[in-house]
């Protein structure tokens, strides 16, 4: 849940982050204060963090090179991440794509077993504010689901309240892939 909250993120960039690695490492001494806090993130000491910044080292080793790629894209751009979490939170809502297995509390009578299902689900703006505090507040990955399976439950299941008025509980298990977008 916290990659896909992260990909969504990332897809809303209005600009690129720095491409090359000097570029990168400059970045993040600018946002980290230090060239020792650099490399405690990134796993390098500091010398070969300030071989990077003088470009001394043009090309860091592939499992470094890929965090600190990682390392500049959480830290990029986070008033338009805000900005567009708030307008998701309060207008917008977000769409979540899945394939996984959900598994529901149903009446007597009826099937209640799990089963992988492809969805793509528009929530309310409700469901996208209560994924965000969840997130902020440090929620574990299972609260975040429960979260969306709630969302799943009422608008996908029980169509708003239109059907299925006897689904108690649902859960998401097994997930392929999912995705989120606002």
């Amino acid at each position: 849940m916290h990659d896909a909250i992260e990909r969504a993120d990332r897809e809303g960039f209005t600009r690129e982050p720095p491409k090359t690695l000097k570029g990168q490492i400059g970045f993040l001494i600018k946002q980290l204060g230090s060239a020792k806090a650099v490399a405690q993130e990134i796993g390098v000491t500091a010398d070969s963090v300030n071989r990077y910044r003088r470009g001394a080292r043009k090309h860091a080793r592939a499992d470094v090179a890929s965090k600190i790629d990682d390392a500049v894209r959480a830290r990029w751009q986070p008033q338009v991440r805000k900005r567009r979490q708030r307008q998701a939170a309060t207008t917008g809502g977000i769409t979540v794509e899945t394939r996984a297995r959900f598994g529901y509390t149903a009446p007597v009578g009826t099937t209640d077993d799990g089963r992988f299902r492809r969805l793509t689900v528009h929530l309310p703006p409700d469901y996208a504010r209560r994924l965000f505090d969840a997130r902020d507040a440090g929620a574990s990955d299972q609260q975040m689901r429960k979260i969306i399976a709630e969302g799943f439950k009422e608008i996908y299941l029980q169509d708003g309240g239109a059907r299925a008025m006897g689904l108690s509980d649902m859960e998401i298990n097994d997930i392929d892939y999912l995705d989120l977008e606002y």
